[in-house]
């Protein structure tokens, strides 16, 4: 039972969706907190729904977010991953792999970063455990790059997957308008030709089942620096961002019913949600109200005024998310942490699907919207 505070229809309530004259004993009829149960939950997805799911805090907002994560698939959702923050140097591109084989994701919007350092690994780059507690200048001196805990070389890792950046892209056609889909996807179908560990990269697993992978801001990354050498040495890169606006915004309107999970926040958060008001403000398209199914994994907090690009309510006074409580869930806790739990989770309880593998689609969906704009913009 919902409790009263989370009250969905606030018809009969205050502002807030709160009733003033429920009393003592509705507040009470909510289910019971529970001492946490471990044996017998040894199976991840038991110790989530048998264990967190009756405890409070955010051990309860995880076991939401697992859940809610489940209803997504089962709902047949479109479902996006945002991912921010250091995810691929600390390995978290295992999970993501194992969820696009499933049929779990279906595209993905990714800062650069992590899209360059999980280049290393199917290159066997190293890219190691390391310590926070260590002289940076000492580093610096040794070649070594720090990411918190994880060391990475200089010349053995960044410098040798900046040759490798350009090597995937070897014979791809730069001098026509491209979105950074159709890179990435290039350099993935070239990972399984010429890494000798494309298993362990993701960009590899989007590329093997066409799942579309975004990068919001591609000049703010390794690769995007990569990049400068043939647009100075050869001829201009003409890779277009506005492509990238159309074509995410093509692919929510062609869903039935959309999700994300975002690990994180920061601009591909935003660039996730910005597509429901790409679709009714500025297109005119009224064919969606706001996204279904919404869950952040954060350490960041709303009390700031934020939460790394608004909290779920906010985004609903923008239209961005279909309603401001309802299948919305906030996970306020290291991704590192909840994150693999969250996917294992899935792969437990829900079955797989087929692989909608948008990315062959991606003309077909745009023309789709080009067509409809036209028609309500005249």
């Amino acid at each position: 039972m919902k409790h009263p505070c989370q009250n969905q229809d606030s018809s009969h309530g205050d502002e807030h969706g709160h009733d003033k004259h429920l009393g003592h004993t509705a507040w009470l009829d909510a289910a019971p907190i529970r001492p946490l149960k471990l044996p017998g939950n040894e199976n991840v997805a038991d110790l989530i729904d048998n264990a967190f799911a009756h405890s409070g805090f955010n051990g309860r907002r995880l076991a939401e977010g697992a859940q809610l994560y489940a209803r997504m698939i089962e709902a047949n959702a479109t479902i996006a991953l945002t991912v921010a923050g250091a995810m691929s140097p600390i390995g978290m591109g295992g999970a993501i792999s194992s969820l696009i084989e499933r049929g779990f994701v279906d595209f993905i919007i990714a800062t650069g970063a992590n899209l360059y350092h999980d280049l290393h690994l199917a290159y066997g780059f190293p890219m190691v455990q390391g310590t926070a507690e260590v002289d940076d200048n000492v580093l610096a001196e040794e070649g070594v790059a720090r990411i918190y805990d994880v060391f990475i070389g200089e010349e053995d890792t960044l410098m040798a997957t900046d040759n490798k950046v350009l090597e995937l892209l070897k014979g791809f056609d730069f001098s026509k308008p491209f979105s950074t889909a159709k890179m990435h996807h290039a350099m993935g179908r070239a990972l399984w030709e010429q890494s000798p560990h494309p298993e362990k990269s993701f960009v590899a697993a989007a590329a093997k089942y066409d799942v579309p992978i975004y990068t919001s801001s591609p000049g703010d990354s390794s690769i995007g620096m990569n990049l400068v050498v043939p647009y100075l040495f050869d001829k201009p890169v003409m890779l277009n961002p506005v492509l990238d606006v159309i074509e995410t915004a093509g692919l929510v309107r062609d869903a039935d019913v959309n999700g994300v999970i975002e690990i994180g926040g920061g601009s591909p958060k935003n660039f996730y949600l910005q597509t429901q008001p790409t679709l009714h403000q500025i297109l005119m398209d009224k064919s969606k109200g706001g996204h279904d199914y919404f869950l952040q994994l954060t350490t960041d907090a709303p009390h700031w005024g934020g939460l790394s690009g608004a909290t779920p309510s906010e985004a609903r006074s923008w239209g961005k998310l279909k309603d401001a409580v309802i299948n919305n869930v906030v996970v306020y806790s290291c991704a590192s942490i909840t994150f693999p739990l969250i996917a294992q989770y899935a792969l437990i309880r829900a079955k797989g699907r087929s692989h909608r593998r948008l990315f062959t689609r991606l003309g077909e969906i745009t023309e789709s919207l080009r067509s409809a704009a036209k028609k309500t913009r005249t």
